[in-house]
């Protein structure tokens, strides 16, 4: 496996990613400031938007990933592959929307928003927009056009960042001339409704850049014996997706019914916004993954190859541990990402941090069960991690609030990871190189103590100490990752 064309098309994938994670950050940083705490509304946007993933992974039902196993083989066609996935996907986006509009009042009401119907109207509409262009940014990664994709993602980004200043920072300052306009924002609880509906402008408009893929997938045919085959393929997929995303999410959605009332409200939103910080590591697992998932599932000889898959999980546990330390030693600093009534929260972030490492080691583990098409073993594997997750959630967010969300993720990715490692090396076993993963583990746990140590200096000198254990691993990744 070449690290460096890896390193390459992560670093290409994740810009999008990374560049836009940054601004989400710096638009959190508007919302927490410009939203108190104790008003509970950015537990409005931590609770909806976790209702849009679990949402999403329904409406791609796994087609993602399917799309690229079968593009891969030679006996199909990729392009009536294309057409197929896309057209599955948006009849069932279709037929969604149809359902939510019809019901949309006893649906607003059950999510307890029934002075809002139109913010379940929006985020219907948004994601399926998201599971339709999954399909099309897919189509992206498969034949290599990794700046047309950074291109759409940021042009997505951008309008989000402009309209959203002028929604937050603008628009304010003409109340006094347009008293109308006040009430209006006012209705929309100061503003959290106007995040959603720029949401769905900035989702439309990228469809534009996808004229033509859009030409070629609705121009070509779809084969019904093709649809069975894929949908034989994702069904376990689908199972596998909505599993996974309600280890990322059940807890959010979970939290208004497991501690009602305005506290829970307010403690979800504070967790919401402490949980922004920890993001780092999805950020490196999401550039990862579009990276690595084409080179695993492409054509060629090393589509197989368990020495690329064993490579891979080197280097994502190695710079990940890179991340997580990065993120803890200059906590002094990023606490400054979440206004001060937020800040209470965030001492959970190491612990959701060392969960987003699981959840990318387990990911990384997956492509067992997915090269040898024994998919449904990771629906049942997600399945056992979102039930000792909801468990625990259920169990102690009433007594110790968001902390129980912090835990509950971190055992419910552990434990389906150690499932799947364990299970993988008996069904398709694969030469994970333990003698360096170990070093550097135990190489980023004496640098986490040896910081701890230095804990009552001045920040400065913490601060100063921290670069040099950081630059010491990187050191130790040179030597033996790169220059070997």
């Amino acid at each position: 496996m070449n690290l460096k064309s890896l390193a390459k098309d992560t670093a290409i994938y994740g810009l999008s990613s990374i560049v836009g994670r940054f601004l989400n950050y710096l638009l959190s940083i508007l919302y927490l400031y410009k939203i108190p705490a104790e008003s509970g509304g950015y537990g409005i946007v931590t609770h909806l938007y976790a209702w849009a993933g679990f949402l999403l992974a329904l409406l791609t039902f796994g087609m993602e990933t399917t799309f690229f196993r079968f593009s891969g083989k030679e006996e199909e066609d990729a392009d009536t592959v294309f057409s197929s996935s896309l057209k599955m996907v948006a009849g069932v986006g279709l037929a969604f929307v149809a359902l939510v509009f019809c019901f949309i009042r006893p649906l607003s009401s059950a999510l307890g928003y029934a002075l809002h119907p139109e913010y379940i109207g929006c985020f219907a509409l948004i994601v399926a927009m998201d599971a339709f262009q999954a399909i099309l940014f897919a189509r992206l990664r498969q034949q290599k056009k990794a700046l047309k994709f950074v291109g759409l993602k940021l042009t997505f980004i951008f309008t989000s960042i402009l309209l959203n200043l002028f929604v937050f920072l603008v628009l304010p300052k003409l109340f006094p001339a347009h008293p109308a306009l006040e009430s209006f924002f006012v209705s929309m609880d100061y503003g959290v409704g106007l995040i959603f509906f720029i949401n769905l402008f900035c989702t439309f408009i990228v469809n534009f850049g996808f004229l033509p893929e859009l030409k070629i997938a609705f121009g070509g045919k779809m084969d019904g014996g093709l649809c069975r085959r894929m949908l034989a393929y994702s069904w376990p997929l689908l199972l596998l997706s909505l599993v996974g995303l309600l280890n990322q999410v059940a807890d959010k959605m979970l939290f208004p019914v497991l501690m009602p009332g305005p506290e829970g409200q307010v403690q979800l939103g504070i967790y919401g916004g402490c949980v922004k910080v920890a993001m780092i590591m999805a950020l490196l697992t999401q550039a990862f993954r579009y990276a690595y998932e084409p080179i695993v599932f492409g054509g060629g000889r090393n589509r197989e190859s368990v020495q690329t898959l064993a490579d891979g999980m080197k280097y994502f546990i190695v710079f990940s541990l890179l991340a997580y330390m990065a993120v803890i030693f200059y906590m002094p600093i990023l606490k400054y990402m979440v206004g001060s009534g937020y800040r209470e929260g965030l001492g959970v972030v190491p612990v959701v941090m060392a969960a987003e490492v699981f959840m990318g080691i387990y990911f990384n583990l997956s492509f067992w069960y997915k090269l040898s098409d024994q998919t449904w073993w990771g629906a049942v594997l997600s399945a056992i991690g979102a039930v000792v997750m909801i468990g625990i959630n259920v169990i102690f967010v009433p007594r110790l609030g968001y902390w129980a969300c912090a835990w509950g993720g971190f055992a419910g990715y552990g434990v389906p990871m150690v499932l799947s490692w364990i299970i993988g090396q008996k069904k398709y076993p694969v030469p994970y190189d333990g003698r360096c993963i170990g070093f550097f583990f135990l190489l980023a746990l004496l640098n986490l103590g040896v910081s701890l140590l230095f804990r009552e200096l001045p920040v400065w000198a913490q601060l100063a100490i921290d670069t040099v254990l950081l630059l010491e691993y990187c050191y130790f990744i040179y030597r033996k990752l790169i220059a070997k």
